[in-house]
Order: C-alpha cells, then sequence, then structure tokens
C-alpha cells in the first residue's frame, strides 16, 4: 500500500509536468491554435518532464542519503549535495529557474541553506518539488511544517515561497488523509495562515471563482502560476474542478496561459495521492521517461517510511 502511495504521487507528478512542459511558455490561445481547440491533451512519447520533476526527485535522493528522521541540518545536507548534482547534470537543461541555479551555487559556496535561498524571490521552484514530504510526514505536520520550510530556505527565502511550499507538501498530505476535497481549503488556510498575506489571497481567489462557469476566466483571476502562491493555488483550483479523474485535472491545468508544468506537476502529485496509481493511465506511466528509476526511488521511500 505505501509503495503504491508514494509511486502514485511521483508518477503523477512527473506525468502531469510532461503534460504541461511541451507549452511552458505558450499562451492559452497559442496551446489551441497548435493542439486544437481543447488544446494539449496527449501526452508526448516519450514523455519527458522538466526541472519541476528532476527537483523532486533530487529532493527525494537527498532524503533518502541523510535518513528521513535525520537531524534538519543533516537532511539539508543531503538534499543540499543532490540539488548541486542536479545543476551539474547535462540533463539539466530543461529551462531550470534562475532562482533555484542562484540559491544552489549560493549553497555550494559555503553559505547556510538558511541563508542561501533568494530573499527576494516567491517564484515558485520550492513549492513544485516538495510533494514526497507530504508523504514521508503525513503522520506528523510539525515536521512537515519543518522541513517543507528548509526545503524553500535553500533556494527561497520570500515568505510567500516558504508558504507556497508548506502548502504544496500539505495537499499531498489532506489527500493521503482521505480528507473530503471540501475541507481542503479550510484545512489549507489553517496550517498556513500567518506565514504570508500574499499567500493566503490566492488560497481565497481559490474559492471565489470555484463556481464560475468559465473556468479560463476564472485561471486567469486566480494568475499565471510563476510565483509559488499563484502555482499552488491553480493547482488546488483544477484539483477541486476534477476531484476524481486524474486526467482531466491535469488536462486542465496543462492548459493554461502561464506555467504549465508547474501547475500540472503540483496538481498531479495531489491527485496520485488522492486517487492512486490505477487512477494514472497505465500507458501514460510507460512511456514517462526514467520510469525505472522513479519507481525504484518510490520503493526505496516506502522502505525507508516502512
Amino acid at each position: 500500500m505505501a509503495l503504491q502511495q508514494i509511486e502514485a504521487i511521483l508518477f503523477g507528478l512527473a506525468l502531469g509536468d510532461a503534460l504541461g512542459y511541451p507549452v511552458e511558455f505558450m499562451k492559452l490561445a497559442d496551446i489551441r491554435q497548435t493542439y486544437g481547440h481543447v488544446g494539449i491533451q496527449e501526452l508526448p512519447n516519450p514523455a519527458l518532464y522538466s526541472d519541476d520533476t528532476q527537483m523532486t526527485l533530487a529532493l527525494a535522493e537527498g532524503m533518502l542519503d541523510a535518513g528521513i528522521n535525520a537531524p534538519l541540518d543533516s537532511l539539508m545536507q543531503g538534499v543540499g549535495n543532490r540539488f548541486i548534482k542536479w545543476r551539474e547534470s547535462p540533463e539539466n537543461n530543461r529551462a531550470p529557474g534562475t532562482t533555484c541555479i542562484n540559491g544552489v551555487n549560493r549553497f555550494q559556496s559555503g553559505i547556510s541553506w538558511r541563508e542561501s535561498g533568494i530573499v527576494e524571490s516567491k517564484g515558485c521552484g520550492s513549492a513544485m518539488r516538495v510533494a514526497p514530504l507530504g508523504y514521508l510526514y503525513q503522520h506528523d505536520e510539525a515536521r512537515l511544517r519543518e522541513v517543507a520550510v528548509a526545503t524553500s530556505q535553500i533556494t527561497h527565502r520570500h515568505p510567500t515561497a516558504i508558504a507556497a511550499t508548506v502548502a504544496a507538501a500539505y495537499l499531498v498530505k489532506l489527500a493521503l488523509d482521505g480528507v473530503s476535497t471540501s475541507d481542503y481549503m479550510p484545512r489549507l488556510y489553517d496550517f498556513t495562515t500567518g506565514i504570508s498575506d500574499e499567500f493566503d489571497l490566492a488560497i481565497l481567489r481559490v474559492g471565489h471563482v470555484l463556481g464560475w462557469m468559465n473556468e479560463d476566466l476564472a485561471l486567469d483571476h486566480i494568475g499565471q502560476g510563476w510565483t509559488g502562491e499563484e502555482a499552488v493555488a491553480l493547482a488546488l483550483y483544477c484539483v477541486l474542478r476534477y476531484p476524481d479523474d486524474y486526467v482531466a485535472c491535469v488536462h486542465r491545468a496543462a492548459n493554461t496561459n502561464g506555467d504549465s508544468d508547474s501547475i500540472a506537476c503540483i496538481a498531479g502529485g495531489i491527485m496520485g495521492a488522492r486517487l492512486g496509481l490505477d487512477a494514472i493511465p497505465s500507458d501514460w506511466r510507460l512511456r514517462c521517461e526514467n520510469a525505472a528509476m522513479i519507481s525504484d526511488i518510490a520503493r526505496r521511500l516506502a522502505v525507508r517510511d516502512a
């Protein structure tokens, strides 16, 4: 059961990312002109994912290296070392975020993970990569918050980015807990309140537009997803609109005016946690880049968490 849960999360986010990656820098009108009036629907083959999934897997590997119950400094040293390997990898050629690169560079130069992150940046780069934390610390909210904050600080120290990172991990935990989607917003608001007013307002915008008939206008009202609070809020909107359909959720998330791959990555991880592995088309999983590696990381996370 534990293995299937983390496999569903990792494949869910990787495939959402892979669906959104080809259209990451395209406006919705251009997506529809290229892929038809319903936008991008078919997963590429092979399904190549972006830096979002690369960093997620690096974070997971770093936590395995250090041990999930290691002291925070040891844990972050493990994560930071894996981020350095990611930054130096020849496969890191998929439009990685400037803030992520700069933060990792500062960490490698000897600056503490507590100070290496860019304080001015509230980009979504720290929120897109933390779905495994919702699994690993599902039953320890204090540790989930502590580690999520730390994994943001290594690259992003803006309070809004930190709030978004905590929220992205917490939504995976809520999905694994089987919490009703009607309770996601109030539970999330209570868990993150006081970290960032900007983040709180983004979540309130989700509630404001959830009943709108025109989803395109609703998404635009929430934002475009380049910043942490918008990416998490947009992913949450897609989950709440399509709570029982993984494919429909990531289709909606990928077909936006903004950061399509990050929105679909965050939403896909939550939906994987909520619906399980069988909800993700088997042919999609087969064409996923590095599918065997993803399954191996999932297996090691499940064993470490047992």
